[in-house]
């Protein structure tokens, strides 16, 4: 299940789009966020899976209808199906010195 952000989180910083083509090769192997630090999988066109590798493994199919909320340090990993494009937008505590967002797995 997907989860929300937390109500005190704000965003700074994003990605810039992506498509099926560009996706950077670490977003589509097993790779987390820094601790504290949330991620939003906006999708602008077509679809994406979103798989969060956790204990309990889950599947999502991202639209522009439907985000995807990354955990921090919870590894995950996403493939294109077909044409797509997304951004991810990253989010943190504002009290908090923005962390770089992404740790490799």
């Amino acid at each position: 299940m997907l989860k929300n952000l937390p109500a005190d989180v704000r965003p700074y910083r994003r990605t810039p789009e992506f498509t099926e083509s560009t996706i950077p090769k670490g977003l589509l192997k097993e790779h987390t966020t820094k601790p504290g630090v949330w991620g939003v999988i906006h999708v602008t066109q077509g679809l994406l899976e979103y798989r969060i590798l956790a204990t309990v493994p889950e599947r999502h199919l991202l639209t522009p209808d439907k985000p995807g909320i990354v955990e921090p340090t919870v590894p995950h990993e996403v493939a294109p199906i077909g044409p797509v494009r997304f951004y991810v937008e990253f989010h943190a505590h504002p009290d908090v010195t923005q962390p770089s967002a992404e740790s490799p797995a």
